[in-house]
């Protein structure tokens, strides 16, 4: 199925902001206009450079940011928080009335970007599986957007994945868990690999038995119509190997981690979003 989307720039085309970049580039998305995209140096812009895509620096050009703005529709903000409030100061005059405004920006409120500009503004928090078009995005709409506009910046993240939309005071939770998430999952890469290798598999054999294992078993998990649970019980055959290791999973109240775990991430989120409290 096609997707038809007006013009879009990318502010700040950095890993997460070019993996949007190639969402929009897939053969199916129909992107009128044209795709825009801002990097600081001329190194990071070049490689984004493609039909379609007009990739600016603007160490090399002064107009870069007042091109790339010219006649976008959506506008994606994908630099650092620390520089949303500076980029907002330099862009605020260059925005189409009808730009809809939307950043990507980790603990900017919607509120800090309307005090700067007069569009439309939504907030989003996409992960790092985007890259390979399995991302999750949560979606907030600000008080300016309407149902058709959050549904237009639905669209644009639908390119890299799924997309959750919720209020603004729920993105913070929700960044402790897609957000976060991809790392917790490395994590137990890691460290199951690490036993994997006390068991005497060489690195490259013991990364192969854990890699594929996860894969397979995301991809089992996305095929099957049963959730986790069940597909656990059917691996765990009563006084079996599986069952005996799970006990000891349980037994580490592996819950009560992760909600220590979540529970530190928002609060270092509250953090980010309130420097000066």
């Amino acid at each position: 199925m096609s997707v038809n989307l007006p013009a879009v720039a990318v502010i700040g085309a950095g890993s997460m902001g070019g993996a949007i970049l190639q969402g929009l580039r897939r053969p199916e998305v129909v992107v009128e206009g044209g795709i825009r995209a801002t990097n600081r140096t001329e190194e990071k812009a070049a490689p984004l450079r493609a039909p379609g895509v007009l990739s600016l620096a603007t160490e090399a050009d002064a107009q870069a940011q007042a091109t790339a703005l010219r006649g976008a529709r959506i506008v994606l903000l994908g630099v650092k928080p620390v520089g949303v409030p500076g980029l907002l100061e330099e862009i605020a005059p260059l925005l189409e009335p009808d730009a809809v405004v939307v950043s990507i920006a980790a603990g900017v409120r919607i509120a800090t970007i309307e005090a700067r500009v007069s569009n439309v503004v939504l907030r989003a928090m996409p992960n790092t599986p985007s890259l390979v078009g399995r991302g999750v995005t949560g979606v907030a709409a600000g008080p300016r957007a309407s149902r058709e506009d959050t549904a237009l910046v639905r669209a644009l993240f639908e390119t890299v994945g799924s997309v959750v939309e919720l209020p603004e005071e729920r993105i913070d939770a929700l960044s402790t868990i897609s957000g976060s998430g991809p790392a917790y999952v490395f994590f137990l890469i890691e460290r199951l690999t690490e036993t994997a290798q006390h068991l005497g598999f060489d690195g490259a054999t013991a990364r192969l038995l854990v890699e594929e294992t996860f894969r397979g078993a995301s991809e089992l998990l996305a095929a099957s119509d049963v959730d986790p649970a069940e597909l656990r019980r059917r691996v765990t055959s009563p006084h079996g190997t599986t069952e005996r290791a799970i006990a000891v999973l349980e037994d580490a109240d592996l819950t009560r981690v992760f909600d220590a775990a979540t529970a530190a991430a928002l609060v270092r989120a509250h953090e980010l979003a309130n420097p000066t409290a």
